[in-house]
């Protein structure tokens, strides 16, 4: 496991190979090739869950290439850059967001894009970056365990961009979000005595939060609660979902061999779906190896999270890497049905867009962090 955990002697000769190209252009071998397999793997699944469509390969091909040519120009930004530029991202994030109330673009029932006239993005994918880099830089500066002051407006620079991506509506991207900036409020080491308080409340407050929920949002919850109540129509989805899983059994069906994603028993088999495609495929015994590489790319993150050299870098590394882990847990929990489905993509295998090169951007963010430490002593 050396190559996933370098030690400090093992680190050093690294940065000290001029002309060791990873080192010119600041990228973690490691999680560099991590990243480039698991992708590489994505498009392998697609060609089953997307029927073999040449047009979707390409144009998800065509974004990752724009994901991983963002990845490698954040990573050249050093960190103390990234910090003094956070809360001017932020701010020019909740700007982008506010426009989307105003002038925004409606697309399947939300309001959620601004269209440039050249090209058309959604301003939430900002504030997965954002919202993170603003509480990490606002807490840096100050004495860890945070006070109860600090908390309470660090929560505030979490709810105002929640708040608004929820009333767009997008309840998944706004879960991200906040999660992201609560793992920073959690890696800062506020008490669980705090943290139960929190959560007991939230219990309480229930109730009212579902007073104002969206009917469809409400029918979400039900749905998970009981899908076969309505299994031809609002259950079908997680009905579908479990079958295809299920029918998966040990070692799966054979690549392209999956009959729910085939024979279009499946919806979104390309997108939210796309791990019940898999499981159906390659059945436990992929599973666990595909969960394998997540879980070392995670592992790989916090180390890099840990090693930063800085609170700020620390903080932010750290939530990015938490992110990552609740894009996965969040994906694969609504596909199995242990959670509601919220609309969260598998990362890196789903096929999509924005969503995927803001991924890759925090990525970009832990390379920075990492190829930038001051070289250690020999």
């Amino acid at each position: 496991m050396n190559w996933l955990f370098k030690t400090k002697q093992q680190v050093s000769p690294y940065h000290q190979r001029e002309g060791h190209i990873f080192q010119r252009f600041h990228l973690d071998l490691t999680l560099f090739i991590l990243l480039i397999g698991l992708s590489a793997f994505g498009i392998f699944i697609l060609v089953s869950s997307g029927q073999e469509d040449i047009g979707l390969l390409q144009r998800q091909i065509t974004r990752l290439s724009v994901a991983f040519i963002a990845m490698i120009i954040v990573a050249q930004i050093p960190p103390h850059v990234l910090k003094m530029s956070a809360p001017w991202l932020f701010l020019l994030g909740i700007f982008l967001l506010l426009s989307v109330l105003f002038v925004g673009d409606m697309g399947k029932g939300a309001q959620r894009w601004l269209n440039l006239g050249f090209f058309r993005f959604q301003p939430s994918e900002l504030l997965k970056i954002a919202t993170p880099m603003m509480v990490a830089w606002y807490l840096a500066e100050r004495r860890l365990p945070p006070s109860a002051k600090h908390i309470f407006f660090a929560t505030v620079f979490i709810a105002i961009p929640t708040v608004l991506i929820a009333k767009q509506p997008d309840l998944g991207t706004s879960i991200l979000i906040a999660s992201s900036g609560l793992a920073v409020l959690f890696l800062a080491g506020i008490s669980w005595k705090i943290i139960i308080t929190v959560m007991a409340t939230a219990t309480a407050l229930a109730p009212v939060l579902w007073s104002f929920m969206k009917d469809y949002q409400k029918q979400r919850v039900l749905t998970f609660l009981n899908p076969e109540e309505d299994p031809l129509g609002a259950g079908y989805h997680i009905i579908q979902s479990k079958i295809a899983i299920g029918s998966g059994g040990l070692y799966g069906k054979g690549w392209k061999n999956g009959s729910q994603a085939r024979l279009e028993f499946l919806p979104e088999s390309s997108t939210d779906f796309i791990f019940a495609v898999f499981s159906e495929e390659f059945g436990l015994m992929g599973c666990v190896g595909l969960l394998t590489i997540y879980f070392v790319i995670f592992i790989r993150s916090i180390y890099i999270a840990i090693q930063a050299q800085d609170t700020f870098s620390r903080l932010l590394a750290g939530s990015l890497s938490f992110t990552f882990f609740i894009y996965l847990f969040v994906n694969v929990g609504m596909v199995t049905g242990i959670l509601p489905v919220v609309g969260v993509p598998l990362p890196l295998v789903s096929y999509g867009g924005t969503s995927m090169v803001t991924l890759l951007i925090g990525f970009g963010i832990l390379m920075s962090v990492h190829t930038h430490r001051k070289l250690l002593s020999s």
